[in-house]
């Protein structure tokens, strides 16, 4: 399978917002739902916010009302807008199939770093 290619992430203050993009394979991005998942330092990777092949949207509570994932078939590419952000939202952010639990390869990751 191809990796997906991240990108958008860099250092900001906090209550500033950030545009992640995910470019994924025409294939895998038509047939599955996507998610966005973030890796902190010294935690486990988590889901931030997934989004099915039909557009439903589903967040973890920490992000809800900051974050916004969608979906363009055409670019097939996954975007999160990140609002408000706060230094616990630093960490490598990462797309993959999958809106709940991923299932397939990780890319490189983009890192968001937010400062206080």
């Amino acid at each position: 399978q191809v990796q997906p290619v991240e990108s958008g992430g860099g250092l900001v203050q906090a209550g500033g917002s950030l545009r992640l993009s995910c470019v994924a394979s025409g294939t895998i991005f038509s047939k599955n739902a996507m998610g966005w998942y973030r890796q902190a330092p010294g935690k486990q990777r988590e889901l931030v916010a997934g989004i099915s092949r039909g557009g439903v949207t589903n967040y973890a509570n920490s992000v809800k009302g900051r974050f916004t994932i969608s979906r363009d078939s055409a670019k097939n590419t996954v975007y999160l807008q990140m609002n408000s952000l706060r230094p616990e939202d630093t960490g490598v952010y990462y797309c993959n199939t999958g809106n709940l639990i991923p299932f397939g390869p990780w890319g490189q990751g983009t890192q968001v770093t937010v400062s206080s």
